[in-house]
């Protein structure tokens, strides 16, 4: 049975406490971080390391596009190397596989396999998701369709997991009693805090509990493509996904506890030292207020 990778063992080569360290011990510091097995901060190490791992998942802030250029870069290096992964993709809900899988038989180009597979076209940019669409077509890779829909979300709102994981499921993924306690907490602190503290508190367990429901799906989903192959060994897996569902400490990896996972957050500022196992940083987008839309639908 494969194992987690080791937690880094070099905390300051993470966290580039390194910096801090007195000028004659710098170069000792450097080496010291560049012999640690994850120790690398940017793309082309992440290159090199994505086919060390059978679970593999590189996180997103959506509309950063300097973020999605990077990953592509990584992951299309990995590729060009010969690393041959299923690519799970949030942006593609669950229901829309077949239409997918026929999309990647028959369609030449990203636009053909999107309209096909999301044909609502609606939530995503999609400009930013089709050089890994048209690397997948160019390589003949799966793309797996990992996303609960929308309307999936809102029966789990309302009638809980049982809405979409069958009881084997569920006892599958250590969920056959509801989540655990601790981490509907923290999914309730992440809505309110991503809702700017404007969500009436009736929909916070509700959308908590969704959430919850979307990193396990997307973990039983690559599960399930990992052993697609009919081989003793699982087939490589990486999901392209948000940084929220990324997270080694409340995310997806949670319930892949027996795959050897490499979860990578593409963040805009330093991440908690628990939160992935790396972390590369980008540059910020400008944006407006993103609190400045949501006192206008909660006002009054």
């Amino acid at each position: 049975m494969l194992k987690k990778p080791v937690p880094y063992p070099f905390n300051a080569c993470r966290q580039g406490v390194w910096r801090h360290v007195l000028a004659g011990a710098l170069a000792v510091a450097l080496t010291a971080c560049a012999s640690q097995p994850y120790a690398y901060t940017d793309v082309a190490e992440l290159a090199q390391a994505l086919p060390r791992y059978s679970q593999s998942l590189l996180g997103e802030v959506h509309d950063n596009a300097k973020g999605h250029d990077l990953r592509r870069e990584a992951l299309a290096d990995a590729i060009d190397a010969g690393w041959r992964p299923v690519i799970a993709m949030e942006q593609f809900d669950r229901e829309f596989q077949a239409p997918l899988n026929e999309a990647l038989k028959t369609c030449t180009d990203a636009q053909c396999v999107i309209a096909a597979a999301s044909p609502a076209q609606t939530q995503w940019n999609w400009l930013y998701y089709q050089p890994v669409i048209e690397l997948a077509l160019r390589h003949r890779l799966p793309l797996l369709a990992a996303n609960l829909s929308r309307s999936d979300a809102s029966r789990v709102m309302k009638s809980g997991l049982t809405a979409v994981f069958a009881p084997e499921e569920l006892k599958e993924l250590g969920l056959e009693h509801g989540p655990d306690p601790a981490l509907l907490r923290e999914q309730v602190r992440e809505v309110v805090d991503g809702h700017c503290g404007m969500l009436p508190t009736e929909l916070h367990t509700g959308m908590a509990t969704a959430q919850i429901a979307r990193d396990a799906m997307m973990a039983l989903l690559m599960r399930r493509a990992a052993w697609s192959g009919g081989t003793a060994r699982p087939v490589p897996v990486v999901l392209l996904a948000g940084n929220g569902h990324v997270r080694r400490d409340k995310g997806v990896p949670r319930w892949l506890n027996e795959f050897e996972t490499l979860a990578v957050g593409f963040t805009e500022g330093e991440a908690p030292i628990d939160m992935f196992d790396r972390n590369i940083v980008m540059p910020p987008e400008a944006r407006p207020d993103p609190c400045a839309g949501l006192r206008e639908k909660f006002k009054g």
